[in-house]
C-alpha cells in the first residue's frame, strides 16, 4: 500500500484587499484538493482565520505545524494579492517542493474596486522566492475549473512524491557490479554527497546463507511464493526444486530490503550467483519489482535510482521495467528492441502471452529463473539517471509499445518519433544500454521533479523542454 503525499496547505493574503473573498477561495480551494488522494495539513488554529499574513509569530507556527507533520510538499494558494515576504520565509525554512497558484480575478466592481488582484500578487511572491533561492512551481492563474489547474495540481504532486523517494533513497546493492560492466561504475560517495542516496552493500554468501536458511525453514512466506510462481507461469520445462529455491531467494532479498531499510535493490546476477546457488535471480527480480521494490540487474545502481524515480512520478500505480536498449527493427527505423533475460514484472505481461519460467538460454549454465514472455504495449515513457564527471541528468523520451519479432527473454518493441536522434543522445550522453519503461506518461513529473533535486538536469528528447512547459501551462 503507498503512502499518500502530505501537502501543508498554506492559503494567503494580504490586508489591503477583500478579507471576505479571501475565506471565501480559501474554503473553495480546500473543497477542490481534498478530491485528491493526499493527506492536507491545514493552518485552522494557528490564527482565526487559517489564513497566512503578515504576522512573524504566525509564520514561526506554521514552521513548527508543517515540520512536526512532516509534509512532503506545501501548496501556498493566493486568495488573493497574499503576502510575499512570508510565504518565502517559510518556504525556505522547509525545504520542500513549493507550488504556487491563484485564482483567476473577476472583472472590476462597478464603483471601479477590485476585490484580490491575485495575479499581481503571485508576480511578487515569484521575485521574492527567487530572491530567497527557493525553486518552486507555478501553475498558470486560472479558475480553479480550469483543467490547466487538475493538471497542475496532480503533476505536482507526482513530483513530489519523486522528490521524496529520492530524498529517502536507499540501495541494496547485492555483490559487485560484474567485471566486464564499466558501464555499471558510479560513484557512491557522490550520490550520497549530492543526492542523500545510501547504497547498502551485501555479498553473495550472505544471500546464499539465508536464501539456505529460508528453504530449510519453509515458512509461510516461502510456501506463498512457491504458489504464486506456478499459479502465474507456466512451469513445465523446471523442477520443483528450482522453483523452490527461486522462491526462497526471493524471500531472502525481501528480508534484507526490509531489514536494512531498502527501497529498491541492484544485484550481481551473472555468473558467480548461478555458481553459488545454482540459479537466476531474473524471476525474483520480477516478483520484487511487482511488490512495489524496484529489483534492477548487473549492479545497476543508476538502473536502480531509475526505477524507483519513474515508480514514483507514476504514485506507484505501475510497475516499471528494467531493459536493455538491444537492436533496432530491420525494416521500421524508428522502432527498437527494448529487453532483458526475464526480469520484467509479471503484472506487466501481455494478455495474449502466459509466462514461462525457463532456464537462461545465454549462459553455459543453463540456470533456471529466467521467465520469458512479451509485455504489453500501448504508450510509455523512456527513463535513465546517469552521470559522470560530477555531472548528473535524466534521460526522457515517450514511446509506444508495438508488435514486433518473436525473441526469448522478457521484451517490448516500442517505435519512437526519430530514433536515431534517441541513439545519439544516449551514445554521446552520460547514459548506458539500460533504461527503465514505464507504463505512464511521466514525463511531465519528473521533469518538474528536477527543480528540486539539486544537480540533476531533465534531459527530454520527445517531448522538448517547450513542449513539456507549454502542456504545462495547458496547451494540448
Amino acid at each position: 500500500m503507498r503512502e499518500k503525499i502530505k501537502l501543508g496547505f498554506a492559503p494567503t493574503r494580504r490586508f489591503v484587499f477583500s478579507k471576505e473573498d479571501a475565506h471565501k477561495f480559501k474554503k473553495l480551494i480546500l473543497e477542490k484538493i481534498s478530491q485528491f488522494d493526499i493527506d492536507i495539513v491545514d493552518l485552522e488554529g494557528i490564527n482565526k482565520e487559517g489564513l497566512l499574513f503578515d504576522n512573524d509569530e504566525d509564520a514561526k507556527k506554521i514552521i513548527k505545524r508543517f515540520k512536526e507533520a512532516e509534509v512532503d510538499a506545501v501548496f501556498f494558494p493566493h486568495c488573493n494579492f497574499g503576502t510575499e515576504d512570508t510565504v518565502a520565509r517559510i518556504a525556505k525554512a522547509l525545504q520542500k517542493p513549493v507550488l504556487l497558484w491563484g485564482p483567476r480575478d473577476e472583472a472590476p466592481l462597478a464603483d471601479g474596486s477590485r476585490l484580490r488582484d491575485t495575479q499581481c500578487g503571485l508576480f511578487a511572491t515569484g521575485k521574492v522566492l527567487r530572491r530567497f533561492n527557493v525553486p518552486y512551481t507555478y501553475i498558470v492563474n486560472s479558475t480553479l475549473e480550469d483543467p490547466v489547474f487538475t493538471r497542475g495540481f496532480k503533476n505536482f504532486i507526482a513530483a513530489s512524491n519523486v522528490v521524496k523517494k529520492v530524498r529517502s533513497l536507499r540501495i541494496l546493492q547485492v555483490s559487485t557490479r560484474p567485471a566486464g560492466f564499466w558501464t555499471m561504475i558510479c560513484n557512491e560517495g557522490e550520490l550520497l554527497e549530492k543526492f542523500g542516496i545510501e547504497v547498502y552493500p551485501v555479498t553473495l554468501q550472505d544471500i546464499k546463507d539465508l536464501t539456505e536458511q529460508v528453504e530449510r525453514e519453509k515458512a509461510i512466506e516461502l510456501t506463498d511464493t512457491i504458489q504464486l510462481i506456478t499459479s502465474k507461469l507456466d512451469c513445465s520445462e523446471v523442477d520443483d526444486v528450482s522453483i523452490t529455491r527461486v522462491a526462497a531467494l526471493k524471500v531472502a532479498l525481501s528480508k534484507l530490503i526490509k531489514d536494512h531499510g531498502c527501497s529498491a535493490m541492484a544485484i550481481q546476477c551473472w555468473t558467480a550467483l548461478q555458481n553459488s546457488i545454482g540459479i537466476m535471480p531474473c524471476l525474483a527480480n520480477a516478483l520484487l519489482t511487482d511488490e512495489g521494490i524496484p529489483a534492477v540487474c548487473e549492479t545497476d545502481i543508476h538502473g536502480a535510482i531509475t526505477a524507483v524515480m519513474a515508480q514514483a512520478a507514476a504514485m506507484d500505480t505501475t510497475a516499471p521495467f528494467f531493459a536493455d536498449l538491444t537492436v533496432r527493427d530491420e525494416k521500421n527505423a524508428n522502432a527498437e528492441l527494448l529487453f532483458h533475460c526475464g526480469n520484467f514484472p509479471i503484472s506487466l505481461v501481455d494478455k495474449e502471452c502466459t509466462p514461462r519460467f525457463r532456464h537462461h538460454f545465454l549462459f553455459d549454465s543453463h540456470a533456471p529463473g529466467t521467465h520469458e514472455s512479451e509485455i504489453k504495449g500501448g504508450n510509455v515513457s523512456i527513463v535513465r539517471f546517469d552521470g559522470d564527471h560530477g555531472e548528473y541528468s535524466l534521460f526522457l523520451g515517450k514511446a509506444k509499445g508495438i508488435k514486433g519479432a518473436f525473441t526469448r527473454g522478457t521484451y517490448l518493441w516500442i517505435e519512437v518519433n526519430d530514433w536515431p536522434l534517441w541513439e545519439e543522445k544516449l551514445v554521446t550522453g552520460p547514459y548506458v544500454h539500460h533504461c527503465v519503461g514505464i507504463h505512464q506518461d511521466v514525463i511531465p513529473a519528473l521533469f518538474e521533479a528536477c527543480k528540486y533535486i539539486p544537480g540533476l538536469q531533465p534531459d527530454p528528447v520527445d517531448p522538448t523542454k517547450e513542449q513539456i512547459e507549454a502542456f504545462l501551462r495547458g496547451k494540448n
